[in-house]
């Protein structure tokens, strides 16, 4: 396969996951802003915005419009869903030959609808708009792609952005020093609450909510679920010999993941946001080992903080 395609279908998985994980993370953040009437707004939308590693203005305070204008509406900030959506189909593009009919007709459709600006009283049905797009493009994808090279680098992409975005989600937790979302609204907003409730009765606790997202052999959407399935897909894409060392990308994954598995669940909430942001920084190393290693050019698609 040519790295150009590769690096198409690659950032295809991780925009579209982008996308749909940056939704779940903004309605974390109106539920919050709704639950605690009490909260500082300014102080809230500031660490929202961190989290998401956009950029922040010094002076002013910080209203949820400037969040929805920032991770949501914006064209121009790599931050938001509107930026992920063009990017996605613009990818898509350039693998033409690749991508199918369906998904293409899909990322084009999403990318022309997408609202230049969100009413207040419409926030929730764009938040909802969004996912079931995303949704349907995996779908796609899932339903009629042979379990190639071209499935595997784009669910690597996809892996590796939802660890990020589920990491991201989990940090919004601790978003100020007195309160943050509760753990219902965190399962609920990445689809988790009722496998949860199937898993385990009686309202989420700490301790269960914070295992299960983080650590749930068999939900899709917990980190060390995703960070096995982005080992896989390296280990499909240039099988190893039984003598040989595992590449920096291996290693790197099986680092973070092991540090994840084996390392006390309370030992973590303690320290929610910093084990989070080791999560997003493993995420990012693997990612750009994953362009060196497999799109040696200059072009690379980037996240906030990263040269183009």
């Amino acid at each position: 396969m040519l790295s150009r395609i590769a690096e198409s279908l690659f950032w295809i998985g991780r925009y579209i996951e982008r996308a749909d994980g940056t939704a779940s993370v903004l309605d974390a953040h109106l539920q919050l802003l709704l639950e605690d009437p009490w909260i500082d707004e300014n102080l809230a939308c500031r660490s929202i915005l961190e989290v998401m590693g956009a950029k922040i203005p010094e002076t002013g305070d910080m209203t949820r419009q400037d969040v929805l204008s920032l991770l949501a509406v914006d064209r121009s900030q790599p931050t938001a869903i509107a930026f992920s959506l063009g990017a996605a189909r613009e990818n898509a593009r350039r693998a033409r030959e690749i991508v199918s009919t369906e998904l293409w007709e899909c990322l084009n459709t999403t990318r022309a609808r997408t609202p230049r600006k969100v009413a207040d009283d419409k926030v929730h049905a764009f938040i909802a708009w969004v996912r079931e797009r995303s949704a349907l493009a995996v779908g796609i994808i899932e339903s009629a792609t042979r379990r190639d090279e071209a499935w595997y680098f784009f669910t690597l992409g996809r892996s590796l952005e939802r660890a990020d975005m589920t990491a991201r989600l989990l940090a919004t937790r601790s978003l100020t020093e007195d309160s943050g979302p509760s753990w219902t609204t965190i399962l609920r907003s990445c689809g988790a609450y009722e496998s949860y409730l199937r898993t385990h009765s009686g309202s989420p606790s700490a301790v269960r909510a914070g295992e299960f997202l983080l650590l749930d052999r068999q939900f899709p959407r917990s980190i060390l679920f995703s960070l096995t399935r982005a080992e896989h897909c390296l280990d499909e894409i240039e099988p190893r010999s039984e003598t040989a060392a595992p590449d920096q990308s291996r290693r790197m994954l099986g680092q973070i993941r092991s540090e994840i598995e084996y390392r006390p669940i309370a030992e973590i909430l303690e320290d929610l946001p910093a084990h989070m942001e080791s999560v997003q920084l493993a995420t990012s190393s693997v990612s750009e080992q994953a362009r060196l290693r497999y799109f040696p050019n200059d072009a690379a698609p980037s996240w906030v903080g990263e040269t183009t």
